[in-house]
């Protein structure tokens, strides 16, 4: 495969939503409408005690994907209630048109004492184009559980053959790099299954995909496309420690593939993209998201220092 990146599409330092707006634009997930294409993302920003506090936004762009056409100035989702699992953001969220309605799944953050958060996965429904969300309940429909006792988060989800089938991550254990350094989160990508979207079947501490760096590599948002008889795999990966300044140990974008949607085959030699020379993109690739639109297959993305410069889109040659 070879994606030609076609730039940067969305820069948030261009824009204020909320008060105390520290920039970001995390984690673009598209959705195609008939006139246009909505990409949500989280951004963030800073509560009364100076922490990040992620949100749901979207920007409303041309089908050619190059002219902007509607930004959100609302509360897309709003944020989770005191002491629930998303009480401290979201971030990030994956929507999925299913009949006349829109279903987002949330990943949910709440902030902890010995170790800095937990995560879990929620669900949102849309009954206005995707303009507001609106949550089920206020627990999450996925979480730790006896065999991912640790954070679980970033769900991608399809509808194949009637079947609701998500991709998301669970954490295996939490290390410190050294003695005087706080816990890093470890994790890696799983599979689950439902037959309503809402009650879900996971695989219990299987990781799909195999690791490339070492035990400690840590895994990322899937995203999952299918075509030329084959399911395809994107997603990001860095090392467990050292990865915020250093680029060498920064979230570059890994692939698989699969025949049967159950058995994957890492092959990143086929990944097709990396980082840039120079620019918002050359010390990281994260976050990545794939689409199909007008016969073409598009990549969003994320660059440097976890998306706080905005989104960049590529195409795939094919």
């Amino acid at each position: 495969m070879k994606w030609k990146k076609l730039g940067k599409i969305f820069d948030p330092t261009k824009h204020v939503w909320k008060e105390n707006f520290m920039g970001y634009a995390q984690s673009p997930q598209a959705i195609v409408f008939d006139d246009f294409v909505r990409i949500y993302f989280s951004i963030r920003n800073q509560d009364n005690i100076g922490t990040f506090i992620s949100h749901i936004q979207f920007v409303d762009f041309n089908k050619n994907l190059k002219t902007i056409i509607n930004i959100s100035n609302h509360e897309v989702v709003r944020p989770g209630n005191l002491g629930c699992f998303d009480e401290h953001g979201i971030f990030p969220i994956n929507v999925l048109r299913y009949n006349d309605i829109i279903l987002g799944y949330t990943n949910g953050w709440s902030r902890r004492i010995s170790v800095s958060v937990e995560t879990a996965i929620g669900i949102v429904i849309s009954k206005d184009l995707g303009f507001t969300f609106e949550r089920l309940g206020d627990g999450p429909i996925l979480s730790a559980t006896t065999n991912e006792p640790f954070l679980v988060g970033d769900p991608f989800v399809k509808v194949i053959d009637g079947i609701f089938h998500m991709w998301y991550i669970f954490g295996i254990g939490w290390k410190k790099h050294s003695d005087s350094a706080q816990p890093d989160r470890i994790y890696k990508i799983s599979h689950a299954i439902s037959y309503n979207g809402i009650e879900w079947n996971k695989e219990e501490g299987k990781q799909i995909i195999n690791d490339k760096l070492n035990e400690d590599e840590c895994q990322a948002l899937p995203t999952v496309i299918y075509f030329k008889n084959k399911y395809h795999m994107f997603f990001c990966y860095r090392s467990a420690f050292d990865f915020r300044k250093n680029k060498d140990n920064a979230y570059r974008l890994g692939y698989a593939y699969s025949n049967d949607i159950k058995n994957w085959t890492r092959d990143d030699s086929q990944v097709g993209i990396d980082v840039s020379k120079d620019g918002w993109d050359s010390d990281m690739l994260c976050y990545p998201h794939v689409f199909e639109l007008n016969r073409k297959i598009y990549l969003l993305y994320n660059g440097n220092e976890f998306g706080k410069y905005g989104f960049g889109l590529a195409v795939l040659e094919m």
